[in-house]
């Protein structure tokens, strides 16, 4: 039988390609999709910089495992075609110093340059600065959340069945002090691009800058318990005028005053003057 001719094998890898291409674009799927894993539209100032990070990470893991996959598959068809046509194995290569300096200094340099890029995006995204406009005491409980809006001195909460919604005012910075009564749980708003711990005994904090309109849907991220998968809340980010009127209405439901936040008045001040 007639090998095929090298024509051939180009014609056969050029088809596999339109092949895949064709594949990805009948499925529906987007570049995001399919390259990002759906990465969401951030909506806070922070999340550019966390979104770059992500496609970054991606494009560079992308490019790593493309040409790997290329040099395993030259690897495979050149050497068993020298295999078919005498029998033997190709030469064992030892003691390569060029060859060992590459596959060392190469993945060297590549996680010194994400770890790099990772604190430069993510030390401004952690600091707190204190010069928010709002700030939110979130609690996470068994097995749902409350909200102290400390600056005007009302609350809301939720349950499994009726879920919480979190207010937020548009391009206002929010300084958000997350807290615990019972287990460790976890804030995460995905299509913030952030997401911290809340842990039993003590304050986390954070501060963001939602600047687009909307509702976004929020969960715990830490396996807590029997009903953590009913962990949900929605983040509801308003104009500072619908805002002023949900405070005002809580106020009016007699939601006045503080949940119990499971930290102390003296570890909070403790917490604040240690970030």
């Amino acid at each position: 039988m007639a090998r095929p001719t090298a024509p051939r094998r180009r014609a056969k890898f050029l088809v596999a390609a339109v092949l895949a291409g064709a594949t990805l674009s009948l499925s529906g799927c987007t570049w995001n999709e399919a390259l990002f894993f759906n990465l969401p539209e951030p909506a806070t100032e922070e999340g550019a910089g966390i979104a770059n990070l992500w496609q970054g990470a991606w494009i560079a893991a992308w490019g790593v495992g493309i040409f790997t996959w290329a040099l395993m598959l030259w690897a495979s068809f050149a050497y068993l075609r020298r295999w078919r046509r005498n029998r033997d194995m190709p030469a064992q290569t030892a003691y390569n110093l060029p060859l060992e300096l590459l596959y060392t200094l190469v993945p060297l340099v590549m996680i010194i340059g994400l770890f790099a890029f990772t604190i430069r995006v993510q030390t401004p995204v952690v600091a707190v600065e204190n010069n928010q406009k709002q700030t939110v005491n979130v609690v996470g409980f068994r097995w749902s959340w409350g909200f102290n809006y400390l600056d005007q001195q009302v609350w809301d909460s939720g349950t499994p069945d009726a879920r919480p919604t979190l207010w937020l005012p548009v391009d206002e910075k929010v300084k958000f002090e997350l807290t615990s009564p019972d287990v460790i749980h976890s804030f995460w708003v995905p299509d913030f691009l952030f997401k911290m711990d809340v842990i039993p005994g003590k304050m986390n904090v954070f501060e963001l800058t939602p600047n687009k309109t909307g509702t976004f849907i929020g969960r715990c991220a830490e396996l807590c318990g029997t009903y953590h998968a009913q962990m949900l809340f929605d983040v509801k980010v308003v104009t500072r005028a619908e805002f002023d009127q949900h405070m005002a209405d809580l106020k009016a439901k007699g939601q006045i005053g503080m949940l119990p936040s499971g930290i102390t008045t003296g570890e909070r001040e403790s917490e604040g003057k240690n970030l």
